[in-house]
């Protein structure tokens, strides 16, 4: 068969992706296995969270399946199971992780209860170091402290010898091997002595006994501190109420939020939640939109407004048309973009995944060598094997694994309360190391709302005939100044005629011929696309409105200019303030526009943009970006998420601003729910604060085992207080991210 007929015969692949929650993981070794063991399937890349417990897969469905997927990690010793709606699987994992939480607890508190009696003898070997060659006072007797640290050792402390189990049957090793190996060690070290009666050797009950409990101690208060890091998005999970009020035979029945369809009409009575996103039909009210949006101010809800579900009606009564319900809301949206970025791996994670790899297996050889060489150099074996059982306890790669994850769940939820919707942890990076922001003028700097302010006709030619024409080749833009051109002529009670032969030219014009005329082609644009078709006008009139910032559209038949149509897009208030604040954060602000130049320049100063240029079509911004980029510049860009697509696929990262809609959360790198400059100010400074955090926790975590390995392996820690320090170590990474919680954007 020949390589052609090969490739016909090769049965169609397509690419899938799944989100699998995981169990059983104890450190990163864990994670660093389950990833090496999904890898390696054949068209598989899998990325793994310790954090979150879980694992973002990509796959060939031709050569993987979820089923293969599942059945590989419980290979390797762990169990898994399939991610499908956030919100129920959130709420099983609370539950699951509530009951875990109180036999941990459980189990800690029996633990505690037993190894205390065997920490009362320490403080005075602590006192004169006693562990290290000196005199060992034994306040109880030995077969007390054997009866006393046996059930921690092997029924409290299964677990260790459980997960070490699975993770040697999958072939690697991970933090639970090093607990379990080194508090064995010290165990039947004691209990030989004991049992043999060896009256002057030393027992360490104690040491293994108080690894374990303090072990215990730190994976619930690391429990605790990770529950908390999700607050955020659980917060957004309760946003949305279980029941809805439908008019059903103009009567308001409630039901469960399951049963209401698109096109219902419900009732919000003040202060109740909005259950689904929809449309004001009847009522006016004031609606707190702050916790998808960050804005504390209320919103003015009347017909034909939008309402999002989770928002708060404040006073009066509203009926609502259901337009998006379940997993189509704006809410649910925000809530899959929050998980899918909490779940997400950072560039800067890769060298603490790296070291976590070969970490356990590297710690064991340290261990090994620090017996060899104590026992050498001290004679005294007993001793050496204690120093040795120090390394294996202190060395745990938790802190490690804790440091970039827990940091990035706390500030993408943080950004989630702000209306700073990060889609990943890369956007949050790269937003972060941000120099060059390029903007977009109209709905970035201005309103978005542009309004007809003046109509100039030509050589006798009417309001009405002028006005028909451009409603005419406008009817079927999305274009903001074609809504404003459409609003203006039915105001005026002029209707748009059919079209035949219609095109457009993004970012310049339109042109075609109205059905049944027998006229020459129309053609509406800016003036210089008019130009561009041999249509010439005299503008004198006209330059008053450009100077003032307005936007003007001409309008031609053949080679004659109708008119022109004057617009203006108002500057948002916020927009001077905010381009100040990206001044002070060191950032330089381009604006690219494809208006006119004097209409550019007017808005440039009145926002205070040095740098602006005019005239610029949708690939020309892409161009301009990818120029920035050139030069080594980490460049963002900010636009609407549809007109602006190839500038903002073309950047370092990419700004929504003002989306609300399902298109832009999924089109942009990071999604700004309230429509203001200011957003992107907060989310860049958000991305700044979260990678100091990152960098702050690595060197935290790297530091504790430069440090701690060393002292262990020279004797100068007791197992016991490696084991605090190694509880403490991951304790104190998640406190440092759980600060994020508090930040706030600096004005």
């Amino acid at each position: 068969m020949d390589a052609t007929a090969a490739l016909d015969s090769t049965p169609a692949r397509a690419a899938a992706e799944v989100d699998l929650a995981l169990e059983g993981m104890t450190c990163t070794a864990c994670a660093a296995r389950i990833e090496k063991t999904l890898n390696r399937i054949p068209g598989t890349r899998a990325a793994v969270n310790f954090a979150t417990e879980s694992a973002h897969v990509h796959f060939d469905s031709g050569r993987a399946s979820s089923e293969s997927l599942i059945a590989a990690v419980e290979r390797a010793g762990y169990r898994a199971h399939v991610r499908r709606d956030v919100a129920a699987e959130r709420r099983d994992d609370d539950a699951r992780k509530t009951a875990a939480y109180r036999a941990l607890k459980r189990e800690f508190v029996i633990a505690a209860a037993l190894t205390l009696p065997l920490l009362a003898q320490m403080v005075p070997m602590l006192a004169n170091g006693s562990w290290h060659g000196g005199a060992h006072p034994e306040l109880l007797p030995r077969w007390l402290q054997l009866a006393l640290a046996t059930p921690v050792q092997f029924w409290i402390g299964r677990r260790f010898y459980v997960g070490a189990g699975h993770a040697l049957r999958g072939g690697g090793a991970n933090m639970d091997v090093l607990i379990a190996l080194g508090t064995t060690m010290a165990w039947a070290l004691s209990a030989v002595v004991t049992v043999l009666d060896l009256r002057q050797q030393h027992v360490y009950f104690e040491a293994g006994a108080a690894v374990i409990t303090l072990v215990l101690l730190g994976k619930l208060l690391e429990a605790r501190a990770k529950a908390s890091t999700s607050s955020a998005l659980e917060g957004l999970l309760r946003l949305q109420p279980k029941t809805a009020r439908v008019l059903r035979n103009s009567v308001p029945v409630e039901v469960p939020l399951a049963d209401v369809a698109v096109g219902d009409r419900l009732v919000v009575r003040a202060g109740e939640s909005v259950p689904v996103d929809g449309i004001v039909r009847e009522g006016q009210s004031s609606v707190d939109e702050s916790m998808l949006s960050g804005e504390s101010r209320p919103v003015v809800k009347a017909p034909g407004a939008r309402v999002h579900a989770g928002t708060l009606n404040q006073e009066g009564l509203l009926v609502c048309e259901a337009t998006g319900i379940g997993d189509a809301t704006l809410l649910a949206g925000i809530v899959r973009l929050v998980a899918d970025a909490q779940a997400s791996k950072a560039p800067i994670q890769r060298l603490a995944d790296q070291v976590s790899g070969v970490f356990v297996p590297i710690v064991i050889v340290i261990a090994l060598a620090t017996f060899a060489l104590a026992w050498w150099l001290g004679g005294d074996g007993t001793q050496a094997l204690i120093d040795a059982v120090a390394v294996l306890v202190i060395a745990c790669p938790c802190a490690l694994g804790l440091a970039t994850p827990t940091a990035i769940i706390v500030g993408t939820g943080r950004g989630a309360q702000l209306g700073v919707l990060i889609r990943n942890a890369t956007a949050l990076e790269h937003a972060g190391r941000l120099r060059t922001l390029v903007v977009d003028k109209t709905g970035t700097l201005t309103e978005g709302k542009p309004e007809v302010t003046d109509v100039l006709t030509f050589d006798g030619v009417s309001r009405v005939d002028l006005l028909r024409a451009a409603a005419s080749l406008e009817q079927g833009s999305t274009h903001p100044l074609a809504y404003a051109v459409l609003a203006v002529a039915r105001a005026d009670g002029v209707s748009p005629e059919p079209l035949v032969e219609f095109s457009l030219a993004p970012g310049k014009g339109a042109r075609g011929r109205l059905a049944g005329s027998s006229a020459s082609e129309a053609l509406i644009g800016s003036l210089d696309y008019l130009a561009e078709q041999g249509v010439a006008a005299d503008v004198a009139r006209a330059e008053g409105l450009q100077r003032a910032g307005k936007t003007l559209v001409g309008v031609a038949v053949g080679s004659q200019m109708l008119g022109l149509i004057a617009l203006a897009d108002r500057v948002r208030p916020t927009s001077a303030a905010a381009v100040a604040r990206l001044g002070r954060a060191g950032i330089d602000v381009v604006m690219l526009t494809g208006d006119n130049a004097a209409t550019a320049q007017a808005v440039a100063s009145e926002v205070g943009i040095a740098d602006f240029r005019a005239g610029v079509m949708p690939s020309g911004k892409a161009d301009a970006v990818r120029a920035l980029k050139s030069r080594g510049i980490v460049t963002g860009m900010v636009g609407d998420g549809i007109n602006d697509a190839p500038a903002l696929a073309a950047a370092d990262v990419s700004f929504a601003i003002g989306a609300g809609s399902d298109i832009a959360i999924e089109a942009a790198d990071i999604t700004l729910v309230r429509p203001d400059l200011n957003a992107v100010v907060d989310a860049i400074l958000l991305s700044r604060t979260t990678l100091a955090k990152i960098r702050q926790n690595l060197f935290f975590a790297f530091v504790y085992n430069v440090l701690g390995i060393p002292l262990a392996a020279f004797g100068l820690l007791h197992p016991a207080l490696a084991g605090a320090a190694m509880a403490a170590s991951s304790v104190s990474v998640v406190g440092n991210a759980l600060l994020l919680r508090r930040w706030k954007a600096p004005l």
